[in-house]
């Protein structure tokens, strides 16, 4: 039924006045109410409006209700069976998916003659399907709002129809006054309203024109409902680049327009709204000329240039400047503000968290009282311990380690493994579970905690570890086997010290757990829980508390917590220094919000494991009662770096500063591959394993079993297999010293000899259909398929060691025969040197005196090579466990039923 139009029009506009846009007679039928937007959106309307929705649609649902504080909303599979039903309604809002819209428009046309408005908020509707909703409601005398728009408003009537303007409370921006609003951007529509209220202006009508390539109710006839409604006394128009609907319009009455845009006269295709694609003559530039000459205004309205306004009204390019130029030009008209100014539009800080950062004075915002409810939120936010993540599904994905795709380098909370190589071994344990590279006092505070966990002697740990070993297990097993009994019961004392020192010191002002100058007579613990710091009868003969706390006096360690608990007056037990020492090092963190309380609560169980798993790689002999490889407990716990216990446990003695620094790179190296890494989804996989993570079922130590169990011989291994290989290739060379680069070897030679006997053998495989076994050390999936390939954490080495004139033969002799290997024939491609292959080589030469002397094994340089690397991992694992621990939900790291299939 077509309807007659607004004579003055050359097509069908049927609303005369913006009073008729949005009123309290409208009734509404939702198109896909169920959808995801909708649900959220449609309650809010329906309630703010008096209950103006009266049915909604979504196919297959028929009989549900969408519940809302305004009353349940009824469901229908479609438009008919609501009609059918006795519904009435005369505007339509479609929630439908682009590819829906036009089918969406012409149900609504088809079935109800009553129809007489359409809101679409869908965005990006094809241009074809565009044409076709325009035609049809043309045809049938339909005003139609949208597509890509946010719906529209009324203040004066406390209706909105379609979209979220005024967000989730729409009552504290849509005030009653006298300013209109037409605006591209949807978002834009509400913060619009709630700017002016600052200067005491109200509004009438809200509209979100969109910004698809097709606005249906434009701003030429936004002006037409602005001219005939005595309400609105100005209006306010947003506007981006793109189209002319705003050019050459007669405005009758005072207007700001707010044009945005310029840049985007610089791009080659379309961003954010889909029509805000800038072409010749519709540029921001343009419009604005439009605009100041439409107003005879001068120039564009700034608070710089106040000049620039006239009783028409004034152009801004900033929406935080559409306040001060309405104020101006109503006052060349005579009008004061609606109200009287509510706040103003200087920035203020609710919450301020500088992360420890030294901030300039105009940078350091100090804290403003928020408004209610706001004000009670952020008070409750604020006795908060730590930081709160979001729960999500955490497959193959990491909020702790990234993959740059461009240099394949891993990064872990920011910090990239190229970087992390450099740093001391301590730092790199830590940065996992505070988030931070940790400063010189918390890297002996960890040294000192790791320190003493590693000597197992008497424990069952040890027991388990050499059956292990002995069993054949490769080194994860052992470290498995090893991890799987230091559970909860293990730790329970430590993490429940560690809560009650939480407890006391969250509110006391406390910022850096190394202030020892903190004031702590306040704090006072009761005597149940300083029961539990004191050691029991049955620890009396346990040196480890003394050792503990004489090595970080020597270390010159500062430690506010550990000061406070010698004031208990009693003698302290292994778990209450661990949890002291843990505190310390992440109370920074916690107080920054950079880490949750759970990552605190549970660092002490973090170093307990650490130092077992680091004691495990110790045959059982070399464990005594005060000794490890028959050095002093003192000595260790008072010197010895994370590196030289690392170093100890591969090969039975302390490195050299060279050593040291060699093993420190390839640790470095390792620590991460990125989320999707066979040990990091074996960690990941079983913390989502077990469920809700409550206090009582989080299993560190499982999960850290979960990331061992998860490498192998070529996953981690592979050094090992690249030491094999590297053994294979000297043993009869006579070489002595693999750091001398005259060695007087012909590698060239012995790499060519290697190459062609693989060119043979590859061929006599492909000839009876035998696999070739791949080449440790050479090739990897990630960095191939360019004439010459490159592992970066490979080439980093190389350089490293030339920047200090170093030589590593084996290092030389991989990135020989992947040459060797291409001229020969072999391989169509210069191979990468992976990273595996340099484990393999700097390990080989560290140890290569003590194997030619036979102090050291053929296998145990093999599980030297393998070990390096489950000691990088370890830390990568560490990340990621803790990560999901906070940020992941219940079996999320499942593959889908559709992702799986079967294999006969």
């Amino acid at each position: 039924m077509y309807r007659q139009g607004i004579k003055e029009f050359p097509y069908y506009l049927g609303i005369r006045s913006l009073a008729d846009i949005a009123t309290p007679a409208d009734r509404v039928c939702v198109l896909n109410i169920m959808g995801g937007e909708s649900r959220q959106v449609t309650p809010t309307s329906h309630a703010f409006s008096g209950g103006n929705v009266v049915f909604g649609t979504s196919p297959g649902r028929a009989g549900q209700v969408l519940k809302t504080a305004g009353g349940d909303i009824p469901v229908f599979n479609n438009v008919r069976e609501g009609l059918d039903a006795g519904h009435a309604f005369n505007t339509g809002v479609i929630y439908l998916p682009p590819s829906g819209v036009r089918d969406g428009v012409a149900e609504l046309i088809r079935v109800n003659p009553g129809l007489e408005k359409i809101v679409i908020i869908t965005e990006k509707i094809a241009i074809h399907d565009a044409r076709e909703v325009r035609a049809m409601a043309q045809a049938n005398g339909i005003d139609i709002i949208g597509g890509n728009c946010l719906g529209v408003a009324d203040s004066w009537n406390r209706v909105r129809i379609g979209g979220a303007l005024g967000g989730d409370h729409p009552e504290e921006s849509l005030i009653k006054g006298s300013v209109a609003i037409f605006s591209n951007s949807g978002g834009f529509t509400t913060t619009i309203a709630q700017y002016l209220a600052t200067e005491g202006w109200g509004t009438t009508t809200l509209i979100s024109s969109g910004k698809d390539v097709y606005i249906n109710y434009g701003a030429r006839d936004f002006a037409h409902g602005f001219h005939n409604d005595d309400r609105s006394a100005a209006a306010v128009l947003y506007a981006e680049p793109g189209g002319y609907y705003e050019h050459a319009i007669d405005w009758q009455k005072p207007v700001v327009a707010c044009v945005v845009g310029r840049w985007k006269s610089r791009l080659t295709r379309a961003v954010g709204h889909a029509g805000a694609m800038a072409g010749s003559g519709d540029r921001a530039e343009d419009k604005e000329g439009w605009f100041v000459e439409a107003f005879g205004s001068g120039g564009i309205f700034t608070p710089e240039t106040p000049q620039h306004v006239s009783k028409k009204g004034a152009v801004v390019t900033n929406i935080a400047d559409i306040p001060a130029a309405l104020t101006a030009v109503m006052a060349l008209n005579g009008q004061a503000p609606d109200f009287a100014p509510r706040g103003d539009l200087t920035l203020k800080t609710w919450i301020a968290n500088d992360q420890g950062v030294a901030l300039p004075a105009n940078l350091a915002l100090a804290p403003v009282s928020a408004p209610a409810p706001y004000a009670g939120q952020i008070a409750a936010l604020g006795s908060q311990i730590g930081a709160v993540v979001a729960r999500q599904t955490m497959k193959d994905k990491s909020g702790a380690s990234v993959m740059d795709p461009k240099t394949q380098v891993t990064s872990v909370h920011g910090h990239t493994v190229l970087d992390l190589a450099l740093q001391p071994l301590e730092a790199n344990f830590a940065l996992p579970l505070v988030h931070e590279i940790a400063g010189p006092n918390d890297r002996a505070m960890l040294d000192v905690a790791v320190a003493a966990e590693v000597n197992l002697v008497g424990d069952p740990i040890l027991i388990a570890a050499d059956a292990a070993r002995e069993a054949g297990n490769s080194p994860n097993s052992v470290m498995a086997a090893a991890a799987s009994i230091v559970g909860p019961r293990r730790v329970e004392r430590a993490l429940a010290c560690t809560d009650i020192l939480i407890e006391l010191f969250a509110h006391s002002g406390l910022k850096d757990g190394r202030d020892e100058g903190f004031d702590t007579s306040g704090i006072v613990m009761d005597e149940d829980s300083r029961a539990l710091f004191l050691a029991s009868a049955d620890e009396a003969d346990d040196p480890r508390p003394e050792a503990m706390l004489a090595a970080v006096k020597a270390r010159g360690g500062k430690s506010v917590f550990l000061k406070y608990l010698s004031g208990l007056g009693g003698r302290l037990n292994r778990d209450a220094i661990l949890a002291a020492i843990a505190l310390t090092i992440s109370w920074g963190p916690l107080m920054r919000k950079r880490i949750t309380r759970l990552t605190a609560r549970t660092l002490p169980w973090h170093l307990r494991l650490y130092g077992v798993m680091v004691g495990a790689t110790i045959p059982g002999p070399q464990h005594r009662h005060g000794q490890l490889y028959g050095i002093a407990r003192d000595e260790r716990f008072g010197q010895w770096t994370m590196a030289d216990l690392c170093y100890l446990a591969m090969t039975g003695k302390r490195p050299a500063k060279a050593e040291a620094e060699l093993l420190q790179l390839l640790v470095g190296l390792l620590i991460s591959n990125g989320p999707g890494s066979i040990s990091a989804q074996g960690a990941k996989g079983a913390v989502a394993a077990d469920g809700p993570q409550t206090p009582e079922r989080v299993q560190i130590n499982k999960a850290m079993v979960g990331f061992l169990t998860h490498t192998g011989y070529s996953h981690g291994g592979n050094g090992f297999e690249g030491m094999a290989f590297l053994l294979d290739q000297f043993r009869d060379s006579g070489l002595s010293d693999p750091t001398d680069p005259n060695h007087g070897l012909d590698l060239t030679a012995i790499a060519r000899d290697f190459a062609l006997q693989y060119r043979r053998d590859k061929r006599l495989a492909k000839e009876t259909g035998a696999g070739t076994r791949a080449l440790p050390g050479v090739h990897h999936p990630v960095f191939k398929g360019k004439p010459v390939n490159h592992d970066p954490r490979e080439v980093f080495i190389a350089e490293f060691m030339a920047e200090r004139g170093h030589y590593n033969v084996f290092h030389a002799f991989y990135r020989e025969l992947v040459q060797q290997l291409r001229e020969v024939g072999a391989t169509p491609y210069v191979f990468c040197v992976n990273v595996d292959a340099v484990i393999a080589a700097l390990m080989l030469a560290l140890l290569w005196e003590d194997y030619q002397s036979g102090r050291l094994s053929r296998r145990d340089l093999e599980t030297a090579a393998f070990t390096v690397f489950l000691f990088g991992r370890m830390i990568g694992s560490a990340a990621e466990i803790d990560d999901h621990l906070n940020r992941g939900r219940n079996m999320d790291t499942r593959a889908p039923a559709s992702a799986c299939g079967f294999v006969v």
